[in-house]
C-alpha cells in the first residue's frame, strides 16, 4: 500500500483529542504506512459554555463544524463521542465504524462524601445533563441540582473551588484522562441508567469515500455496533437531544440484547421506563417497539411538552 495521508477532524477538549488519538493510534496499528493529520477545531457546544444545553437547544452543538470539514473535504474522517452525535446525518455522511465501547456508566466526584447516599440535604450536585438531573431529583429530591459546563477539568477545578459538593462525570471520560483516582463511586445502570451511546467513539465520514472506508473497517466493534443502534434507534424515534431526559442502554446477555431505556421529567417527577431482551437481528424492530412501549405509557405527554405536538398522533 502506498504512503497516504488521512485527516482526522476532531474537537479542541483533552478528551475529544485523547479519542482523536485513540482512533489515530489504531490505524496506524492497522495500516502502518499511512499519515494521518489531526485537525482541531471548536464547535458551538465548546463556545457557548455560559449556558445550559437544554437551552441552546438544537442539535449537533458538538458535531456541526467537524461534519461541516468533512464535506467541504478539508478532513476525511470525524471522530465523536456517539453520545453527540444526532440521529440524522447530513446528506453523504454517515457513522462509518464504532469502536469497543468504554465504561458507560456515571461517576460520582467528590471531595468529602463517599456516595451520593452520603450526601446532607442541601447538597450542590453539578451537571448539565437533563438525563442525569431528572434521575438524581427522583432517587435523591433532598439535594440541589445545579447546573455545571464546561470540560472534565473545567468542572473538577470548580468542584475543587468548593462551588459544588459532588458532581457526576462520565466514567469513561475520566478514565481516557487518567483521573480515574477522582472516581468516588460509578453509578451503576440501575440508579443512572447512560446515555445513548455513553463510552463509545463513532468515526464519521462522506458515504462516497469508499477509499476511508476501507481504513475505517478494523477499528468497527460489531457487538458494541449493535448496542448502539439499538440505544439510537430508540432515541430517534423518541426525538432525543439535549432538551430531553432520556436514558438508553443496551448490553449482551445471554447472546441476546438487553434493553433499558427511561423518559422523565427534567424535575425528576415522573420517569417511564421500558426494558426487553431479543435476538440481535431483531434489534431494529424490538428498539423501535420500546420506544412505542414508551410513548404509550406517558412518555408522549412529557416530550409534548417539549415540542408541542410532535406525538400528536
Amino acid at each position: 500500500m502506498s504512503i497516504q495521508t488521512l485527516r482526522i477532524a476532531t474537537r479542541k477538549s483533552p478528551l475529544a483529542m485523547w479519542q482523536a488519538i485513540f482512533v489515530k493510534t489504531q490505524l496506524e496499528k492497522h495500516h502502518p504506512t499511512l499519515t494521518i493529520e489531526l485537525i482541531p477545531m471548536s464547535t458551538q457546544g465548546d463556545i457557548l459554555l455560559d449556558t445550559p444545553l437544554a437551552k441552546i437547544g438544537g442539535k449537533g452543538l458538538f458535531v456541526k463544524e467537524l461534519e461541516n470539514a468533512l464535506l467541504e473535504n478539508r478532513a476525511d474522517i470525524a471522530v465523536h463521542s456517539i453520545k453527540d452525535i444526532p440521529a440524522t446525518f447530513p446528506n453523504n455522511l454517515g457513522l462509518m465504524a464504532i469502536c469497543q465501547r468504554g465504561d458507560p456508566r456515571d461517576a460520582f466526584v467528590s471531595n468529602q462524601y463517599d456516595s451520593l447516599a452520603t450526601l446532607p440535604a442541601g447538597s450542590i450536585i453539578g451537571t448539565s445533563s437533563l438525563r442525569r438531573q431528572c434521575q438524581l431529583r427522583h432517587t435523591y429530591p433532598h439535594l440541589v441540582i445545579q447546573d455545571l459546563r464546561g470540560n472534565v477539568g473545567t468542572r473538577l477545578s470548580k468542584l475543587d473551588n468548593g462551588e459544588y459538593d459532588g458532581i457526576i462525570l462520565a466514567v469513561a471520560g475520566l478514565k481516557r484522562l487518567n483521573l480515574e483516582t477522582r472516581i468516588r463511586m460509578p453509578l451503576p445502570p440501575e440508579h443512572s441508567l447512560p446515555a445513548v451511546g455513553q463510552g463509545a467513539i463513532g468515526i464519521e465520514c462522506r458515504l462516497d469515500d469508499h477509499h476511508t472506508q476501507h481504513f475505517l473497517a478494523p477499528l468497527h466493534h460489531h457487538d458494541t455496533a449493535i448496542c448502539i443502534q439499538a440505544e439510537r434507534t430508540v432515541n430517534n424515534r423518541l426525538q432525543g437531544g439535549c432538551q430531553v431526559p432520556i436514558g438508553c442502554y443496551a448490553i449482551w446477555q445471554n447472546k441476546q440484547i438487553w434493553l433499558r431505556a427511561l423518559v422523565g421529567t427534567p424535575d425528576g417527577s415522573q420517569i417511564i421506563r421500558a426494558e426487553r431482551s431479543f435476538r440481535p437481528e431483531d434489534t431494529q424492530q424490538m428498539s423501535i417497539e420500546l420506544a412505542e412501549e414508551l410513548l404509550n405509557n406517558g412518555a408522549k405527554q412529557i416530550l409534548n411538552k417539549i415540542f408541542p405536538g410532535a406525538f400528536s398522533r
